[in-house]
């Protein structure tokens, strides 16, 4: 007998799935909106220097606002005014004719910048003036919290293939909340790059356990579904963001706003069984009894595990040492494992890199940020849609290749598009940024199912080590458009390509029960129809 055989006996599908999932839904919400808060915190308004250094007297006081920005800041050649220079002193003969400014001397702002809180109350680059020379270090902050959220994953997927899934992520929730609430209430730059990039930790252990908690105690033939309603928090998340964004516009009180259902989520918690699987894998019987018997308990099937004993789950995930402690070296050891570790971490970095390449693109498509953004979470519905009805009709390969391929193309054509067609701009990045969701979703699925229970979780870890490693480099990317507007979308295109040929390598998974061992791995597995085939192999 096989756990999949067990769990069909205890329903895989039933109202202690159904509940586990929900209880998932409330941590991991701030996932999308810790992933896409940078959009909104770290965003730079409208902004001029400072004049009031060259107050010279009556004259320049007697003027309107408007006439002091003419004497005192230079027009560039698109016609706005210069948001990092001004004049070495006011220019009043501007106020008759404000052609010939050319030769006029200009320096840095001095006195600091003024900011335009129409849009929003106050944000770091206004808080911490992060803009001119400055610029770059605003842009950081999203590659330092997304190199904190690739070291977390390293972290907790080993920890919780030692430790176990409930425990750490319980250590992932304390942690989020704290460093989340004293990343809000930073006094200076420094400290609040520690802070969340220490925030990003927490978060990584939040994605990436959640996720293989939830399929590790589903049956075969509701994976597919499990996999995408999970998903679906995301973008619940994704166009909640802008909403919540919209009304509270102060940057402090929207990083604290939007870590606060952890708190909710460490009651809840108590709630969360263990995983089954990884308890058998690691000789706990008697615990994996024990959920096994309460999952029983709330399907309605209490009569089975009644006469099922506990030494019984020794036999049913047959591992050669069960005290033995994976590591990630375990990766790629054995010939087959080192392939899908090796695609798997390519198909990682295309997909992120191209999806956080889209979302973080907000203000170039000439759309308001809130609606973009809204936007974009509404776009990624149908993705889900689509994968759900597809998934189990042609597959985890086709569907990942496929999505990545789309992806890519829709990258290539908003290159051609015109800047000032903004809404058509903004339909082919939604309609990309749908595909990429779409990509999003099957690899979380795809990559539990071709990892062993035994390294599930420093597969998943290692996958999103890759992954956050190349969301850090998407700033660093947008960066590249001073050297050529369309370097940055050309990078894009091209690793969302390589990243669907990769997919295209890797082994089918569709209605395959999920490998225990290294050595299930390393076989080949037989589709199954149903998990009551006892003659299939793992």
């Amino acid at each position: 007998m096989k756990f999949e055989n067990i769990l069909a006996e205890v329903d895989g599908f039933g109202k202690f799935q159904i509940r586990t999932i929900l209880l998932m839904v409330i941590p991991r919400v701030t996932l999308p909106f810790h992933f896409l808060l940078n959009n909104f915190i770290a965003a730079i308004p409208s902004h001029h220097c400072d004049i009031s250094s060259l107050d010279d007297g009556d004259m320049f006081r007697n003027l309107s606002q408007a006439k002091r920005a003419i004497v005192s800041i230079p027009v560039q050649e698109d016609g706005t005014q210069s948001s990092c220079q001004m004049f070495a002193e006011p220019q009043y003969h501007l106020l008759l004719n404000s052609t010939n400014i050319t030769e006029l001397p200009t320096v840095p702002c001095r006195n600091g910048w003024v900011y335009d809180n129409s849009t929003f109350k106050s944000t770091l680059a206004s808080d911490w003036d992060l803009v001119c020379d400055n610029r770059r270090v605003n842009r950081a902050i999203t590659t330092i919290f997304f190199m904190g959220v690739m070291l977390g994953a390293a972290v907790f997927g080993y920890l919780s293939d030692r430790f176990g899934r409930r425990t750490m992520l319980l250590v992932s929730y304390i942690a989020t909340t704290f460093f989340g609430f004293a990343s809000a209430f930073s006094h200076h730059f420094a400290m609040f790059a520690v802070m969340r990039f220490c925030t990003g930790v927490g978060l990584s252990g939040i994605s990436i356990i959640t996720i293989v908690l939830c399929i590790e105690w589903v049956d075969i033939k509701h994976r597919t579904a499990v996999g995408v309603l999970i998903s679906l928090d995301w973008s619940f998340g994704t166009a909640m963001l802008p909403v919540i964004a919209y009304f509270v516009k102060d940057w402090r009180y929207l990083t604290a706003t939007v870590t606060t259902p952890l708190f909710l989520a460490m009651v809840t918690w108590w709630w969360l069984p263990e995983s089954a699987r990884w308890l058998i894998s690691n000789g706990n019987v008697q615990r994996a009894h024990f959920y096994l018997s309460k999952c029983a308990q709330m399907n309605g099937r209490e009569q089975f595990m009644a006469d099922f004993k506990p030494e019984v789950l020794s036999k049913v995930i047959l591992v050669e040492n069960d005290k033995r402690k994976y590591s990630y070296l375990d990766l790629f050891r054995t010939p087959r494992m080192r392939r899908v570790a090796l695609l798997t971490g390519v198909v990682w970095f295309g997909v992120t890199c191209s999806y956080y390449g889209i979302s973080f693109n907000i203000t170039g498509f000439g759309v308001n940020i809130y609606l973009t953004q809204f936007i974009y979470g509404a776009s990624e519905v149908p993705a889900k849609v689509f994968i759900f009805l597809t998934l189990n009709k042609i597959g985890r390969r086709l569907n990942q290749a496929g999505t990545l391929f789309m992806t890519s193309l829709c990258i290539l054509c908003n290159m051609f598009i015109p800047p000032d067609n903004g809404p058509f701009r903004t339909a082919v990045g939604a309609l990309g940024k749908m595909f990429a969701e779409g990509a999003f979703t099957t690899i979380f699925l795809y990559t539990t199912e071709l990892y062993p229970t035994v390294m599930r979780q420093n597969g998943l870890g290692y996958c999103s080590f890759i992954a956050r490693f190349g969301v850090s480099v998407c700033p660093l990317i947008m960066v590249l458009e001073e050297v050529w507007g369309h370097l940055p979308n050309t990078i894009f295109t091209l690793v969302a390509f390589v990243g669907g040929v990769s997919a295209s390598c890797l082994p089918e998974t569709n209605n395959v029960r999920l490998p225990e061992t290294l050595e299930d791995v390393e076989r080949t597995r037989r589709r199954s129809s149903s998990p009551s085939e006892e003659k299939a192999p793992l």
